[in-house]
């Protein structure tokens, strides 16, 4: 097949959905696959024509993961053309060309359902879940409404605007978390043992987004399920050996153990499982997906959220997870491949 892996972008995940891209690009080599590797943002502004016959490392101009969020101006920087634009030149026509699209965007114009529904639009194949599910996961204000509807467990919380930050007033349970409404990879999300620090995180959330999430903080421990084409993976558990499970403990190796299977009581395994499964299905998801869960110390889990594109980094929590049922990183990217096409078969 002739693959595209959609990477980059100038969401605050950019760095994460470089090496996302890259780890992809290199499982996918040994496949017998045709591949590029495109930045969506920067674009590509060579020939492409016969693009995939090319024979060069589409990966070697691709950077690495730091402690800090990428400098988006720079980035901006670097772009010919107009900086606005979210999609570079050339990516829709080498797009178009190709059989399917490897999303490995995360966040703002990746993974919140725009560049799936402009795909849709001009007929180009993609990995993963639709535009409407991917926009009903990024959005954590509906996606809590609809873990409600489906009795899905999920903290105590409330919305607040930039507009409307008054709405705070009413919170009185501490500690709790602030967190963007639409972000990702825990960029924007703080967490808060008093009013003053409350207001604090909400001026650092909304630098970032004009809504964000104030909710509970459950005291306990941490989980992760992926689901692959409807069905739960084994539970990976995830304990910062500082602070909390941030950026800089995600991506950074060695900050986090990550514990696969997790050590559950089989009952408490089987519900939290279940419960992704019932997440996937309230949102409509396809493909894949993983969800984040925290328990507290009377083993009552709550769901957190859906991400949509979970990431494929060195240190990112779905590969782990399949490779727990034996599947290695190279067979899970092309069973990722093998689920989104019979996902258009069917339609």
């Amino acid at each position: 097949m002739d693959i595209v892996i959609l990477a980059g972008g100038i969401s605050t995940e950019r760095d994460v959905s470089l090496v996302t891209g890259t780890m992809i690009y290199h499982a996918l080599q040994n496949k017998g696959h045709r591949l590029v590797l495109l930045d969506v943002y920067l674009g590509y502004e060579e020939g492409i024509e016969n693009i995939f016959a090319q024979e060069r490392d589409w990966s070697e101009n691709f950077g690495t993961i730091s402690e800090i969020n990428p400098d988006i101006r720079a980035i901006k920087a670097m772009r010919k053309g107009n900086p606005e634009c979210a999609v570079g030149p050339n990516v829709i026509d080498i797009c178009q060309q190709a059989d399917i699209v490897f999303l490995a965007l995360h966040g703002q114009n990746g993974e919140d359902g725009k560049i799936q529904a402009m795909f849709d639009l001009l007929d180009i194949k993609y990995t993963g879940t639709d535009y409407l599910s991917s926009a009903l996961a990024m959005d954590k204000a509906i996606s809590k409404e609809i873990f409600k509807q489906f009795k899905i467990p999920t903290p105590k919380g409330i919305v607040v605007s930039r507009t409307e930050r008054y709405m705070a007033d009413v919170w009185t349970i501490y500690p709790c978390i602030v967190k963007v409404n639409c972000g990702g990879s825990s960029v924007g999300v703080y967490i808060a043992h008093d009013r003053t620090e409350l207001e604090e995180a909400l001026d650092k959330a909304f630098a970032l987004d004009h809504t964000a999430i104030i909710e509970q903080y459950i005291d306990g421990r941490e989980f992760s399920v992926g689901v692959l084409d409807g069905k739960a993976l084994p539970i990976i558990e995830i304990a910062p050996k500082v602070g909390f499970y941030d950026y800089k403990n995600k991506y950074q190796a060695g900050s986090t153990v990550e514990t696969c299977p997790a050590e559950l009581n089989a009952n408490v395994a089987r519900a939290m499982q279940a419960c992704a499964e019932t997440v996937y299905r309230a949102l409509r998801l396809k493909t894949y997906a993983r969800m984040d869960f925290r328990m507290d110390p009377s083993f009552n889990f709550y769901c957190l959220e859906a991400n949509t594109l979970p990431g494929m980094t060195p240190t990112s929590l779905l590969p782990q997870e399949a490779a727990a049922v034996g599947m290695d990183f190279p067979a899970l990217c092309q069973r990722i491949i093998d689920i989104s096409m019979k996902k258009y078969e069917e339609q």
